[in-house]
């Protein structure tokens, strides 16, 4: 005669199963820390070594290729970086920090100014100089990066 199998034992099985399958679809989401940093990062030793009356090439030795150039009163070279984070992998992520670095050149090439752009009270303000921006070209040339950074998501 057939043994039937015992039910508490399969239920047993099924549900260890499920709750085992149920583990690992919410293993990818919870618990993910999602802090990512795009862009550049500055490398504050790089950074020190760069002195005003340096030139372009000892700038770009030091600190590699700008994210971007302006030519708008003069050249200036942006390093552009922004920090991000997610709670869970699935969200859209949050805009946790934003810096532009600016380093500043005259006619000859040589460097004349550098500035830590960041958002402080939600107006850009220069970390390095503790001031913010007056308007002109430049001021408007920061926003229009800032104003793209803050669309990033």
């Amino acid at each position: 005669m057939a043994r039937k199998p015992d039910r508490t034992a399969t239920n047993l099985i099924l549900r260890l199963g499920l709750a085992g399958s149920l583990a690992l679809c919410l293993g990818g989401c919870l618990g993910y820390e999602g802090d990512m940093v795009h862009g550049y990062q500055i490398d504050q030793k790089s950074l020190d070594q760069v002195k005003i009356g340096s030139s372009a090439e000892q700038a770009l030795v030091l600190m590699g290729t700008p994210s971007t150039t302006s030519t708008v009163g003069g050249d200036a070279w942006y390093y552009i970086s922004q920090s991000t984070s997610r709670s869970v992998q699935f969200m859209e992520p949050t805009i946790t920090d934003q810096h532009v670095l600016a380093i500043y050149f005259d006619k000859d090439k040589k460097v004349t100014r550098i500035a830590n752009y960041g958002l402080k009270d939600g107006k850009i303000f220069d970390f390095v100089s503790q001031t913010t921006p007056t308007g002109g070209a430049e001021s408007t040339f920061l926003t229009g990066i800032f104003k793209s950074l803050l669309r990033f998501g």
